[in-house]
């Protein structure tokens, strides 16, 4: 039995695209899934390159795993996803130990390369055939690698994916380029998968997408005033047996009237959006090719609060963008102050080969001392917000979907909130995976929840 290793940094759809990635080597019959390295003959990083830093730390890990050819020279090495998507050939001229590099259209070939090169090894054929699959094109079942999944026994939550691809062309993101056009799975084989999980025991799902809530806009229509994406949301929450529904990543642009309503009409949706902000500067949203002003982010949170007057908000913001002022940042902070988000994720700009951003003259490049300064003073800001809105949680009952153990201790167990925080409680284990509780908490430790069962 070949054991394989996957290892996946990134968003949800990494994550999702590493399940389907495993499924599909225990359904070939021959391999087993390891979360140790040492144990391995199949290493497979999942990448992303949205980020430097995600990008540096895949090939740190690649580095650090290579030292195993030392002791088992059968061992095959890939990298997937969206670095390996966009950096291609490059990885096998740089990179002396690495087999395969397989593109983000292409995963339902993974196997069937590794088993090849797997053979020829185990064989003594020890010949250095390798493989670079990345061309975005679609193929035959390339679709494949995003529909029906199995989940684990008392599993409570899943992850599906909606669609595939990005049309909005950010200046500073590489996502168009890595994962192609938008691409949409029909309304009914979505809703088929998840009433498969739900059979299977999973009580929440969430639908992932590059913007999810631009989900079949050009590929079905709008009915009764509904975008296909709306649609879609009535369609599961008719689902008996499913309990809540969550989405990401959306775009402000899709936050139009009919998704607004969906959240005061359907209570399976989760009180909880996270809305990528990225700047709150007029000038450097349009440097962006962000199509919204800091006017109409304000605007969507006014009303998805007045929609849902105990929703969380959470976003992602990008400082240090070329050819932001001081007055731009300020112009930031002002709209974090405004929101009170309950929680962000704050990037240092870097630019990412192939984007527009980074072929901006030199002239506009911030230094990094500056991105460093701006990140930590937003950090500050954001980490206030977010333990303030953590303490009012004190002395309430919380509605926690119990995953299973904490990461921490087995002592404990651990759930989210309908606003998707951390909450954490003693309980006994097996009787409590995948149960609704009613969770009183107790107090706030870092960005967690402490309470007990009532």
């Amino acid at each position: 039995m070949h054991q394989v290793y996957i290892r996946t940094y990134g968003c949800q759809m990494n994550e999702r695209d590493s399940d389907q990635v495993a499924q599909m080597f225990l359904d070939r019959g021959g391999y087993a899934l390891t979360e140790d390295e040492t144990e391995a003959d199949v290493i497979l990083i999942n990448t992303c390159s949205v980020r430097d830093q995600a990008e540096q730390k895949a090939l740190g890990k690649m580095k650090q795993v290579g030292a195993l050819r030392h002791t088992k020279p059968q061992v095959v090495y890939g990298f997937l996803g969206c670095m390996a998507q966009s950096r291609g050939q490059e990885l096998l001229q740089t990179i002396p130990h690495l087999d395969l590099v397989a593109g983000t259209q292409k995963y339902h070939r993974v196997v069937d390369y590794v088993h090849q090169i797997l053979a020829k090894r185990l064989e003594r054929r020890m010949d250095d055939e390798r493989f670079s699959i990345v061309d975005i094109a679609e193929e035959t079942d390339s679709q494949n690698t995003i529909r029906d999944q199995t989940v684990s026994p008392s599993q409570a939550t899943a992850f599906v994916s909606i669609m595939q691809g990005c049309n909005m062309k950010c200046t500073f993101c590489i996502v168009p380029y890595t994962r192609g056009e938008e691409r949409a799975r029909p309304i009914s084989e979505i809703v088929a998968e998840v009433r498969q999980l739900v059979a299977q025991g999973v009580k929440e799902v969430t639908l992932l997408g590059q913007i999810v809530n631009r989900y079949g806009i050009k590929a079905f229509p709008t009915l009764a005033g509904r975008s296909p994406f709306v649609q879609l949301l009535d369609q599961l929450h008719d689902i008996d047996g499913l309990h809540r529904i969550r989405f990401t990543s959306p775009h402000p642009i899709g936050y139009r009237a009919d998704l607004i309503e969906a959240f005061q009409r359907l209570p399976k949706l989760c009180p909880h959006i996270h809305l990528p902000l990225q700047s709150g500067s007029p000038t450097i949203l349009k440097a962006m090719h962000r199509p919204y002003s800091p006017e109409r982010f304000l605007d969507i949170c006014h009303h998805m609060r007045q929609a849902r007057p105990d929703l969380a908000i959470t976003t992602d913001i990008i400082v240090g963008f070329p050819g932001e002022s001081e007055a731009d940042y300020q112009a930031t902070k002002d709209i974090v102050r405004a929101v009170h988000f309950d929680n962000a994720f704050i990037f240092r700009y870097s630019p990412r080969r192939g984007t527009p951003a980074a072929d901006f003259p030199d002239s506009l490049q911030l230094p990094e001392s500056i991105k460093e300064a701006r990140n930590q003073d937003l950090l500050e800001l954001i980490n206030a917000q977010a333990k303030a809105k953590l303490a009012a949680e004190v002395g309430r009952t919380l509605e926690v979907l119990c995953e299973g153990y904490s990461k921490t201790t087995e002592t404990r167990l651990t759930g989210r909130s309908p606003q998707n925080k951390i909450v954490v409680f003693e309980g006994p284990h097996d009787r409590l995976r995948g149960a609704l509780l009613p969770i009183h908490i107790l107090e706030t430790k870092g960005y967690t929840l402490y309470g007990e069962l009532t």
